[in-house]
């Protein structure tokens, strides 16, 4: 046999390819699976850590979405322009796109994950791609699809190659049986979304695979997170965003959550923060692997009462979602997360006021009052 046809076969036979060369649908090589690398009984994984001089290498998948872009610029002004890298299977809109790294990436495409974690030295993985709660529960099958195949994919690829991996988590993954005002770290989750039963799932298999494998895995349990500068993308909370579009567009605003709907919520630039510094907090500071963060907690009335201050002609009504109320009445009014505060130094900056001061002077807000005048 020609000697580089043995090693194409070779080759194929580790890969889990044919030696021809040609794709052919295969199992990937995974843990946890029927791979022909089984991991042994006494396995032990640990990812690498980083000295206060070492740069990690950054990917963001699922980069596109209402936080990616934004973890993408906030990590790029502390680890350099092009040590992360972010994707999504999405095309970037040109500013994006020209802004630093940005490649193609479907979670649900495992080898060609792995081959960009090989490819690009990855160290730390955001794993961002997920179906929020509204956008789920409208499509279930893809939803269980990116939320529970994709976060497989990721978190084989990760105790693989020695990463350290963030998860985000969120309040929808607790449910009508949890404590609600406050809801701990540890307590009864029982979501009835599948959004949220995803993200419980994702908090305990990534709980496992640090412990099984040693896997560094991070993971907050984000409230509503609010951002000026991107697009509400089907999420329960997203009132709170759009209701600053529309009052400075118009003036008016129909909320589809009822006016004492309590949700927990935070501006993106505590949620940014809040991000790093767990990623960066020591191992041994960590007494979980998920924490609740929060910030503020207030109703669609308390935040219109806010907003009134800097614009009093504004107006809203209210077309009550039945979908999104039932979600929100399921969800926690507020956050306990003394634990987040105790272990790693948490602590948040953005209180009502200013976040409703910083959102309408993002969109412009002083021209309308000056026209209003």
């Amino acid at each position: 046999m020609p000697l580089a046809r043995m090693l194409r076969q070779v080759a194929g036979q580790m890969l889990g390819s044919p030696a021809c060369g040609c794709w052919m649908p295969a199992p990937p090589l995974r843990f946890l699976g029927t791979s022909p690398r089984q991991i042994p009984a006494d396995a032990s994984f640990h990812s690498a850590s980083f000295s206060g001089t070492d740069q990690p290498r950054v990917l963001i998948t699922g980069g596109l979405g209402q936080l990616g872009v934004g973890l993408a610029n906030f990590l790029r002004k502390r680890f350099g322009k092009d040590s992360v890298i972010l994707s999504d299977i999405r095309k970037p809109p040109d500013h994006i796109f020209h802004s630093g790294p940005f490649i193609y990436s479907d979670i649900l495409d495992y080898k060609n994950l792995r081959e960009i974690v090989v490819n690009n030295r990855i160290t730390w993985l955001f794993h961002y791609s997920a179906l929020l709660s509204a956008v789920g529960e409208a499509n279930v099958s893809l939803a269980r699809a990116v939320n529970i195949t994709g976060l497989h994919n990721v978190l084989d690829v990760a105790a693989e190659h020695n990463l350290r991996l963030f998860v985000p988590s969120t309040i929808g993954a607790f449910g009508p049986s949890s404590p609600r005002n406050p809801t701990p770290d540890l307590c009864v989750q029982r979501p009835r979304t599948i959004y949220g039963v995803s993200k419980v799932h994702a908090e305990l298999m990534g709980e496992y695979y640090h412990y099984r494998y040693g896997l560094d895995f991070r993971c907050l349990r984000y409230p509503g997170i609010i951002s000026a500068d991107s697009q509400p993308g089907g999420g329960t909370t997203d009132y709170a965003v759009q209701i600053f579009h529309d009052a400075i567009k118009s003036g008016k605003f129909e909320c589809n959550l009822k006016p004492s709907t309590r949700l927990p919520m935070m501006y993106i630039d505590d949620c940014l923060r809040a991000t790093l510094e767990v990623m960066e907090a020591p191992a041994e500071s960590l007494s979980m692997r998920t924490y609740n963060v929060n910030a503020m907690s207030f109703t669609p009335e308390d935040l219109t009462q806010e907003v009134l201050k800097h614009i009093p002609e504004f107006q809203i009504t209210y077309n009550v979602d039945s979908v999104r109320q039932a979600i929100a009445d399921s969800w926690p009014m507020n956050f306990d997360d003394s634990n987040a505060r105790k272990d790693w130094g948490w602590k948040h900056d953005f209180d009502l006021p200013e976040l409703v001061t910083t959102m309408l002077n993002f969109y412009g807000s002083d021209t309308r009052i000056a026209q209003a005048n």
